[in-house]
C-alpha cells in the first residue's frame, strides 16, 4: 500500500514524525491486512526556513522528502494554487493508494483538493477541530479538508462531536478498528487521538539528554515564561499585536520571559515600529528545533501562546497556559482549568498570567488525547481498508 504524505509547516512535521515512525516499525512486522507499506513524503516548502524545517526533519528522524516543492510564503490563494498544481503532478506521478494531509494549513487544503479530484481518497489527520471563527485561514482550510475526506482522524471526542453536528454519520468506535468493513459507507470518522501526544511522549526524554538551551540561554528550571507569536490574526492587525506585547511586558516585569521569534512576527514587529521596544523586554532568539523547543516548554513556569499545538504541549508536559487568541479549537483544556484565553487584551493577558503565578494549582488530570498509540491506530484503519478504489 502506497501513501502520499503532505507536509509543510512545523507543526505537520510532528505529527507526521509519529506515522512516519510507525510505518517503519510496522514494515519490520506486518500484518495480516497490507505485507508492506510505502510512504513518499511530499514537502510543500510552506515553510521553508532552516531552523523552521530542516532541523525537525533531522531531529524528529522523518525520511528525507521524496518531493521539496519549493512553494514558500505568498498570499493564501497564490500559496495554495501553486501548491494544488505542484501535488497534482505528484499525484499523477505517484498513484498512491491513500492521502496523508494534517491539520489545517495551505499545504494540508491543497493536499486534500489535488487528491479528491484525481478521486484518490484523503486521510485527514487532525480531524473535526473548530474555532467556530471563519475569519481564521485555519478555520477554513480545515473545514474544507474535513468535507472531502474519506477519513476523518479525530484527536478529541470533541471534535467527534463538532462533525456529526456537521451532518457526519459513520462514527467508528475506536475499540472496534479491527471490526472495520473494507468496504464502509465514507466518510469514515474515528477517534483515534493525538499523533502530537505520540511524538511528546517519545521526545521528552531524547530533549532532555540532547538539548543544551536551557545552559546556552542561562535559565534555570520553572524560572521564566515562555512565548510565542505567530498567527496572522495577531501580526497583521496592529492592534492586536501592539496589545499583546503590552501584555506579555506585564509577565516582563515579574519573570524573564523567552521569545522563539517566527520571521512573521519579527517583520511586523519591524513594520510597526515595535521590535527595539520588545526586544529590551523579552529576550529574542531565533525559532527552535524541536527537542530544544520542548525542553523550554517543559521547564518553563508559564506558557503563552497563539500556537494551537503548543497549547497541547504545555499541558502534556503540566505546565500552565495562556493563550493570546480569542477561542481556541482545545476546548477541553479550558474547561479542564490548563489553558486560559486571554485574546489580545493586555489587561486579561497580565492578570490571567498573574494568576497562574501565584495561585493555580495543578487541575485534575486529564486524557483527552489518547495513550500514544495513535499513529498504530491510524495504520490499522488504512490497512484494513486497503484502497477504497
Amino acid at each position: 500500500m502506497k501513501i502520499v504524505t503532505v507536509v509543510g509547516a512545523r507543526p505537520q512535521f510532528i505529527k507526521s514524525a509519529a506515522i512516519s515512525r510507525a510505518i517503519r516499525e510496522r514494515n519490520g512486522f506486518p500484518n495480516n491486512f497490507v505485507s508492506h507499506l510505502t510512504e513518499v513524503i511530499v514537502h510543500t516548502g510552506q515553510h521553508y526556513d532552516a531552523n523552521m524545517s530542516d532541523v525537525f526533519f533531522k531531529e524528529l528522524d522523518i525520511p528525507k522528502p521524496h518531493y521539496n516543492l519549493g512553494i514558500g510564503d505568498s498570499t493564501h490563494g497564490v500559496m495554495t494554487g501553486r501548491m494544488l498544481e505542484k501535488i497534482e503532478e505528484v499525484l499523477l506521478n505517484e498513484r498512491p493508494d491513500w492521502v496523508l494531509v494534517y491539520g489545517d494549513t495551505n499545504s494540508t487544503l491543497a493536499g486534500a483538493l489535488a487528491a479528491v479530484k484525481l478521486h484518490i481518497p484523503v486521510a485527514h489527520v487532525e480531524a473535526g477541530l473548530r474555532s467556530l471563527n471563519r475569519k481564521m485561514p485555519e478555520e477554513i482550510n480545515r473545514v474544507l479538508t474535513d468535507h472531502v475526506a474519506s477519513v476523518l482522524f479525530c484527536p478529541t471526542h470533541k471534535a467527534v462531536q463538532n462533525l456529526q453536528m456537521e451532518g457526519f454519520k459513520n462514527i467508528l468506535d475506536p475499540i472496534r478498528i479491527s471490526n472495520v468493513e473494507r468496504t464502509p459507507n465514507f466518510p469514515l470518522v474515528v477517534n483515534v487521538g493525538d499523533v502530537m501526544y505520540d511524538t511528546a511522549l517519545y521526545y521528552a526524554p531524547k530533549s532532555e539528554q540532547k538539548s543544551r538551551i536551557l545552559q546556552k540561554l542561562n535559565l534555570k528550571p520553572n524560572a521564566y515564561a515562555l512565548t510565542t507569536v505567530h498567527r496572522s490574526e495577531n501580526t497583521d492587525d496592529r492592534k492586536r499585536l501592539k496589545n499583546i506585547f503590552e501584555g506579555i511586558s506585564k509577565v516582563a516585569k515579574e519573570l524573564d520571559v523567552v521569545l522563539p521569534l517566527h520571521p512573521r512576527t519579527r517583520e511586523a514587529l519591524e513594520r510597526e515600529n515595535l521590535f527595539e521596544q520588545v526586544a529590551q523586554m523579552l529576550k529574542l532568539i531565533d525559532p527552535l528545533g524541536y527537542l530544544d523547543m520542548i525542553r523550554l516548554e517543559k521547564n518553563a513556569k508559564l506558557i503563552l501562546t497563539d500556537s494551537g499545538g503548543i497549547q497541547k504541549e504545555a499541558f502534556f508536559y503540566g505546565v500552565p497556559c495562556v493563550t493570546l487568541r480569542d477561542e481556541t479549537e482545545w476546548v477541553e483544556l479550558v474547561d479542564a482549568g490548563w489553558n486560559v484565553l486571554a485574546g489580545a487584551h493586555a489587561d486579561r493577558i497580565g492578570q490571567a498570567a498573574k494568576n497562574m503565578l501565584s495561585d493555580w494549582h495543578p487541575p485534575a488530570q486529564i486524557s483527552p488525547y489518547g495513550h500514544g498509540d495513535t499513529a498504530f491506530k491510524v495504520l490499522d484503519v488504512l490497512c484494513i481498508l486497503e484502497s477504497p478504489n
